[in-house]
């Protein structure tokens, strides 16, 4: 109860304090409001240096003492104007983002837009929950730069970005300056394939131009091409020795076991003892193995009833679903 209070009031505090929010969407400028500022280390250090020259030159009487020590008090003030300036009225925006399986890094796409000017140099980033940013960027007046951030997707479903944090040092390191951004950035995360991947289903019924079971590939001849056979079929030798140019015609190989138009997983028929997130990546799996080796397959799941058929655009609809099996399915 204690800690549950103490992470409601921490998220509170973040909200109101550092403008955070849950989600931003669009593109977002970075107000002198969001952008919060600290002396470092080093601009510490130079404070006390700072206070030992003032009291030297008012013991001493040193005219130069003074004219030095104000100087350089002049010139952190300027870099710590300087630091605020070079994360103030940046624009930031989500990218591209690509599907992953489970227990890959995702990999978010973050584009820093610079429309007005000046440029801004030495502007790292990187998660919040990751600790210090480990990377940086330049942006020139006028362009933008993209920087792609990793985390680590450990379930299925869509893995939203965590919050980024924007740190600067630049010009002189005396001073920190940084915000935050939550980008309305999201990655959909596949169910992991089975390892080690269990055979094809066997069951369904041959082809006409082929015999036996599912997914055998035993060498039977060669025959005509057909449109649909897939090209790592194809017989280049027999190609290569018969020209098309002049008349030839092109061949494929033909392999026992034609019933690859009845290749079909569905999740109803694995066995009922097994685990959700085991069905879900056997499935995938199987839809990794087919498709490596071209072998027409259907694809069943709940609603889901797709094929049979072959290609990015069909595997991708089968690994959406098996992602996102039992979540709400939102665009």
């Amino acid at each position: 109860m204690v800690a549950a209070l103490q992470a409601l009031y921490r998220k509170g505090r973040d909200k109101w304090l550092f403008q955070l929010r849950d989600s931003e969407p669009g593109t977002v400028t970075l107000t002198m409001r969001r952008v919060f500022i600290l002396p470092t280390r080093a601009g510490l250090a130079f404070t006390v240096l700072l206070l030992v020259m003032l009291i030297g030159a008012l013991n001493y009487n040193l005219g130069l003492g003074f004219a030095l020590t104000f100087f350089a008090g002049a010139c952190a003030v300027a870099d710590m104007v300087l630091t605020a300036r070079n994360l103030a009225a940046l624009r930031l925006a989500p990218g591209r983002t690509q599907p992953v399986f489970a227990g890959e890094s995702a990999q978010f796409e973050l584009l820093l837009q610079n429309p007005a000017g000046p440029d801004r140099f030495a502007v790292w980033l990187g998660f919040q929950a990751d600790g210090e940013p480990r990377q940086v960027s330049d942006i020139a007046a006028g362009a933008s730069s993209a920087v792609v951030l990793s985390a680590p997707a450990l379930q299925r479903g869509w893995l939203a970005a965590p919050r980024v944090r924007l740190v600067t040092r630049f010009p002189l390191g005396l001073f920190r300056a940084w915000s935050y951004w939550q980008p309305d950035a999201r990655v959909l995360v596949y169910p992991a394939p089975e390892l080690p991947a269990a055979p094809l289903p066997s069951s369904g019924a041959a082809s006409e131009d082929g015999h036996g079971t599912v997914g055998l590939d035993n060498f039977a001849g060669i025959r005509a091409y057909q449109a649909g056979d897939p090209l790592r079929h194809l017989a280049w030798r027999q190609i290569a020795r018969h020209d098309p140019a002049l008349g030839g015609q092109l061949v494929t190989k033909h392999f026992e076991g034609g019933a690859v138009a009845e290749l079909a997983l569905d999740f109803a028929a694995l066995p009922p003892q097994m685990a959700l997130e085991h069905k879900l990546s056997r499935l995938a799996g199987w839809v990794l193995e087919a498709e490596q080796r071209a072998l027409p397959y259907r694809f069943q799941l709940a609603q889901h009833d797709y094929g049979p058929a072959l290609g990015d655009a069909h595997r991708a609809a089968c690994l959406r679903a098996l992602a996102l099996y039992g979540q709400e399915d939102t665009p």
